[in-house]
């Protein structure tokens, strides 16, 4: 039986790079190697480029690198064991065990995650027949009320939980287990030991995950009640709310389908399903309204654009402000869609239909304008008082503005909003004490001399032996002292990877995985850094480099020795030491 290192190797070359990355983004090919907009930032110039010979990917644009099982991982946002799954399932592979130990916890994990998965459709496919069966005729009306015929409710797969004991009961009978009922979070636990439904009485909305697998599920109560409008299940091992989007699935299938030109980020279940059924087939919903960085880097994986259209209250607005700051931090193309007080997407819909909420759509805003026009409306302005406070939050808004031009704009549309002269507006921005609070001086600190040139030094000599350069291959690389684990690391991988005939770059990324070291060290593999008249020459002149780092290190820590010794033996010892490491650094330059 093929032990799981060597399958890895093998599940590496059944799926070309090339070919992998290709069927999800569009590639260029240039000389060896192929280019494309990076898919992990938001670019107009391709930086992101794949190395075919050695099987590897480099982005210089946010620096990402990785192999193509990281590809796959980062891409379809899984772990390492999913996105082998995936590979091996497109390569026609069956996954192997690892040792004893790892591959019963891997296939345990699996088994349990596999019948998560099958439950929570058997769940699915129970609150679906629910909701047809000619005792859901509340859940049916509130539907219709809200404009959601049956073709779209089972587009959605959307149901009723109709009691508290049918789903448990069901799922039992079905085969499942008190313990998978409970850890998959369809059903909660009383303190006495007893199941029941966990969206118990409640519209049922099931969650899909981008594979089309339901993780878990959205509960709308049906009665005025004490408790939560909607409920979410728990955080389980399919489920995790910070890392998913609403309708992500049906947005996969729009952008294979012909492309994505942007996301509609909305807040709720029912904003998505309404804004689908108007034919905005292109919206997804945060589910809440604490839009997270994991949710943010999803959805950068379907579009660089996404317009924020959270509900028009002040909630809303609020967490309008902290998406777009996420959404910028990533470098995202990104507009908030001002909505009419007190209204969500599905109010607009409802109540001015397609055409009202594409006016909406119409008139998105930049962030900076999105804030000033978020100010105007905390304030009364026929009152002396709040304009004052309106004024100066809007100076504040302004003083964020890195462009005078822009600066300009906004003055003059606050000074036309609050009836106060450009002039004194413009003053007053002046004396506005700077909203960046200056950074605290750090203190300074000595550096060894070389250590910047060696590091550098050291890049190049690994990269030209991670890549099997003519003039690098009998370079013996225990020669060398490393000060950075990575480079160590790099070292002994390319040591280890000779005994076998033959080093494969790739294979790197098995031991550095999440290391940006390594893309700096691979950055070196594109234009000319590594090859050319030059590159050898340039190559010895960074042995010679590290080895002067590595014997000037000695010469330092044997001076401090001498500092400490107490004998005159351990003394003279310590200086002939120091001498022989003199004379080998005077000696460098004719070696290697």
């Amino acid at each position: 039986m093929q032990d799981f290192a060597s399958f890895i190797q093998t599940l590496k070359e059944r799926n070309d790079i090339v070919d992998v990355i290709g069927s999800y983004i569009k590639l260029e090919r240039r000389g060896y190697n192929y280019w494309a907009c990076c898919p992990f930032h938001h670019e107009k110039t391709p930086s992101f480029s794949i190395n075919a010979a050695d099987r590897y990917y480099h982005c210089f644009g946010c620096g990402v690198s990785g192999d193509v099982i990281g590809f796959v991982k980062e891409y379809e946002n899984v772990d390492f064991n999913q996105a082998v799954e995936i590979l091996a399932k497109r390569a026609g592979l069956e996954v192997p065990a690892r040792d004893e130990k790892t591959a019963e916890l891997a296939a345990l994990k699996k088994k349990k995650r596999d019948r998560h998965v099958a439950l929570m459709k058997d769940a699915a496919r129970f609150y679906l027949g629910n909701l047809y069966s000619g005792r859901a005729d509340e859940y049916l009306a509130y539907l219709a009320k809200r404009g959601v015929t049956p073709s779209l409710a089972k587009k959605f797969g959307i149901g009723a939980s109709l009691d508290f004991n049918g789903l448990p009961a069901h799922l039992l009978a079905l085969g499942y287990t008190k313990e998978e009922c409970a850890e998959s979070g369809a059903c909660g636990l009383t303190d006495e030991g007893r199941l029941f439904d966990f969206e118990g009485g409640r519209l049922i909305i099931p969650i899909i995950n981008s594979f089309d697998e339901v993780i878990a599920f959205g509960g709308r109560v049906m009665q005025p009640t004490d408790r939560a409008k909607y409920k979410n299940t728990r955080e389980t091992l399919l489920f995790n709310k910070s890392k998913n989007l609403y309708n992500i699935n049906l947005v996969k299938r729009e952008k294979r389908a012909g492309g994505l030109p942007c996301l509609i980020m909305v807040e709720g279940y029912m904003d998505a399903i309404s804004l689908y059924a108007a034919g905005f087939r292109n919206v997804v919903a945060s589910m809440g309204t604490s839009l997270t960085k994991e949710q943010v880097r999803l959805a950068k994986r379907y579009t660089d654009t996404v317009l924020i259209s959270y509900d028009g209250d002040a909630a809303g607005q609020s967490a309008n402000l902290r998406g777009l700051k996420l959404l910028e931090d990533e470098g995202m193309k990104l507009r908030v869609v001002p909505l009419p007080d007190e209204l969500d997407p599905d109010d607009v819909i409802r109540q001015r239909g397609a055409e009202g909420y594409q006016a909406c759509l119409d008139v998105a805003m930049p962030l900076i304008d999105f804030r000033l026009h978020a100010a105007a409306k905390k304030y009364d302005l026929s009152r002396t008082d709040e304009v004052r406070d309106f004024v100066r939050e809007a100076l504040s808004v302004v003083k964020d503005s890195d462009s005078e031009t822009e600066r300009e704009e906004l003055l003059k549309r606050i000074s036309k909003m609050a009836g106060v002269s450009l002039g004194a507006l413009q003053r007053d921005l002046e004396r506005l004490p700077e909203g960046k609070e200056e950074p605290v001086p750090l203190p300074t600190v000595k550096k060894e001399e070389g250590a910047g040139s060696a590091v550098k030094a050291a890049r190049y000599v690994l990269c030209a032996c991670l890549l099997s350069k003519p003039y690098a291959l009998n370079f013996d690389l225990s020669s060398l002292e490393w000060d950075m684990d990575e480079h160590r690391t790099v070292a002994e991988f390319v040591m280890r990877e000779r005994q076998s005939g033959r080093v494969r770059a790739s294979g790197i990324f098995d031991y550095l995985p999440e290391s940006g070291e390594i893309a700096s060290i691979l950055n070196l593999d594109f234009g000319d850094n590594l090859e050319g008249e030059g590159a050898e020459k340039y190559f010895r002149d960074c042995v010679k480099t590290l080895q002067k780092h590595m014997y000037a290190r000695k010469i330092a820590e044997e001076q401090e020795a001498f500092q400490r010794a107490q004998s005159a033996e351990e003394k003279r010892e310590i200086l002939l030491r120091i001498s022989e490491y003199t004379k080998k650094m005077k000696n460098i330059g004719g070696m290697v």
